[in-house]
């Protein structure tokens, strides 16, 4: 028996409907990204778009901004990508009101516009501010590392790099002799050889060759820069590294990390004699002897790792890049710049090594985020006397947008281990309680060792310090620091897909990193908004 089949209308069934508010439920995101879009400044960005002019009318900035915005939002970071979602995905069909831009325009605008994301940033910041948002009670400073757009690979160091110059100028002359001596060849050979070809035309390489010399040219400008920048701090650095191992050979070693210049035979031998010291030691308790003995064994097997590599001539050629990394553990200049991204360093995160940028995060108790920078040191200390400078400014511009005269500012900063220093606690500005180890050894000092009470009056910044995160007050405020700066952390890198930036360079990564950090925002805002509605 034949199936009857009903005719369908194929040109009423694929119709969309005819105003383009249908396409998408009231609540959406792209509706909520062209209304935050409307409220922002964006005088900067037309005044590099004229309406008018010759040549082809220009995308106007404003919906160039919502899609991008919208983009960093679900996670779409790739221009070519974006390009083909404005014909295809319905929500970018509507904030480009379907005229496509094309992906090199995409590329582009993010380039022109380096300097004005940070001005977009702070404008939703206002924006938060103004729907209630932004509780400065409790703000944690934090740094993570993310990748550049450079790899591991293309470190090279100075030595390195003037041969690989020297080698390009012999290469590139020995080419120009070889086609001076063809041109005295006769035209029937010319012919056999070149065929069709006039004989003239530039080799592909010639142009990658100039190019590569120009970046080459860049970097050694680079470590000429960081080698007079280290030149500068070496006496200072000597003296904190002569400090530190006298505190380690007298059994009170600082709960920082090395400083630069610490020689690490002598550091391990210090080491192993400290915790061969307490293990023997029989006032301690069992687990303490036991914990002693165990970095023992590790300081024995870190020395007999460092006799094994003197032996064997240092680290080969193909590890050198994190051989300087690992012997700089203070985030100091290195003699070694990336062909690549010459302003991107070699960082350690828990996962290995990257070659990256550190980028420094205040974030308030309710998750959002205050200020942002982008730094080239792989350490923590220099940043943040800056965050907190730029977090004691954003909390001012919230309180103007939601006065309240209960509100006093920033009550307290919180900052991990890595900020540790007797500059950092010293300087001016809101209270703030800095680690001096990690959480583990602060809790079991906290629990063994309590305190109360003021520091001893004779007590220095960092013993006060010490002092006072072991009473049960600091130890419960400190707690706050991981729950409220770590999971924006999660939320730039995972949310937004922050890892690896797309350009190269400070400044461009910089301003990608402002525009992440809007999107961010922008998206707790549209929680907060869509959750009243």
């Amino acid at each position: 028996m034949a199936r009857s089949y009903r005719p369908v209308d194929r040109e009423q069934s694929f119709l969309l409907p005819p105003d383009m508010r249908d396409w998408l439920p009231e609540g959406h995101l792209a509706w909520f990204v062209l209304e935050v879009v409307g409220q922002l400044d964006t005088s900067a960005l037309h005044a590099r778009h004229p309406k008018n002019g010759p040549g082809r009318q220009a995308y106007d900035p404003d919906m160039l901004l919502a899609v991008l915005l919208y983009a960093y939002a679900v996670g779409q970071r790739s221009s070519r990508a974006i390009e083909r979602l404005c014909s295809t995905d319905v929500a970018f069909r509507v904030l480009c009101a379907q005229d496509v831009p094309d992906h090199t325009r995409l590329a582009r605008f993010r380039q022109e516009h380096e300097t004005v994301f940070a001005d977009v940033f702070a404008q939703v910041l206002v924006l938060c501010a103004g729907a209630g948002m932004g509780r400065v009670g409790v703000v944690a400073i934090d740094g993570t590392k993310i990748a550049a757009n450079a790899g591991l690979g293309a470190n090279r160091g100075e030595a390195a790099l003037r041969r690989e110059l020297a080698g390009m100028q012999q290469a590139a002359k020995e080419t120009v002799d070889g086609i001076i001596a063809e041109a005295s060849v006769v035209d029937q050979a010319e012919d056999a050889w070149l065929g069709t070809a006039r004989g003239d035309e530039l080799a592909p390489q010639f142009a990658d060759r100039a190019r590569r010399g120009a970046a080459v040219q860049r970097a050694l400008q680079a470590i000429e820069e960081q080698q007079a920048a280290q030149a500068a701090l070496s006496d200072e650095q000597a003296a904190r590294a002569e400090e530190y191992l006298r505190a380690v050979e007298a059994g009170t070693p600082p709960s920082s990390r090395p400083p630069t210049g610490v020689d690490p035979v002598r550091l391990e031998q210090a080491r192993l004699a400290l915790a061969e010291r307490r293990a023997a030691d029989m006032s301690n308790n069992r687990f303490r002897r036991s914990e002693a003995r165990r970095k023992a064994r590790v300081a024995r097997e870190r020395l007999a790792a460092l006799a094994e590599r003197d032996a064997a001539g240092g680290n080969d050629e193909g590890d050198a890049a994190i051989g300087e990394a690992k012997s700089d553990q203070a985030g100091g200049p290195a003699d070694r710049v990336n062909v690549t991204d010459p302003d991107s360093r070699i960082m350690k995160t828990r996962n290995g090594w990257v070659q990256g940028y550190n980028a420094q995060l205040a974030v308030s108790d309710d998750h959002l985020i205050l200020a942002v920078a982008l730094t080239q040191d792989a350490t923590d200390p220099g940043s943040f006397g800056p965050m907190m400078t730029a977090a004691v400014a954003a909390a001012d511009r919230i309180q103007s947008c939601q006065p309240d005269p209960t509100r006093t500012g920033i009550g307290i900063v919180l900052a991990d281990a890595g900020y540790f220093s007797e500059e950092n606690l010293t300087l001016a500005g809101p209270d703030r309680l800095i680690a001096c180890g990690t959480g583990r050894d602060m809790h079991r000092e906290a629990v063994d060792h309590p305190a109360c009470g003021p520091a001893p009056d004779e007590s220095n910044a960092k013993d006060a310090m010490r002092h006072r995160l072991r009473t049960a007050e600091a130890a419960k405020a400190y707690k706050r620091r991981g729950a409220t700066v770590e999971p924006v952390n999660a939320h730039l890198k995972d949310g937004v897909g922050l890892r690896r930036f797309s350009r190269r360079g400070l400044p461009a990564a910089t301003s990608e990193l402002n525009l992440a950090a809007a999107v961010v925002n922008l998206r707790k805002l549209y929680r907060r908004t869509y959750a009243i509605a």
